[in-house]
């Protein structure tokens, strides 16, 4: 059984309890839109176990880290982001602004990006 934290969002869109825009899905990953995208092309993958941030995914199961990896590349295939360039981001803990408890990448791409950041 794959673990589950009944309060999570993103455990819920998993679920099929809440409505997600699905892009890509595979047997431990789902990639779905970013309902407040930050560019033309804003897609979260997260791992189907619930998991709060990369290094606890990597501790528990590194193979599932890798799995959510891959997936992200095969979105920014899908979504033609890959001879321009993408983002992948994963914020940890409250000043990083992770929103949800639950590893998620951010696909962003469509658009030249800024740097710094932050």
């Amino acid at each position: 059984m794959t673990p589950r934290d009944p309060d999570c969002l993103f455990c819920k869109i998993v679920a099929g309890e809440i409505p997600g825009e699905v892009v890509h899905e595979t047997e431990t990953t789902l990639a779905f839109r970013d309902i407040q995208p930050q560019a033309p092309t804003h897609v979260l993958v997260v791992p189907k176990a619930h998991h709060p941030n990369a290094v606890a995914t990597a501790q528990a199961d590194p193979s599932l880290l890798v799995d959510v990896v891959l997936a992200a590349g095969r979105v920014a295939e899908q979504e033609g982001l890959v001879e321009r360039g993408y983002r992948l981001v994963s914020n940890t803990g409250q000043d990083a602004q992770q929103s949800v408890d639950h590893l998620h990448l951010h696909v962003v791409g469509g658009r030249a990006m800024q740097w710094p950041p932050g």
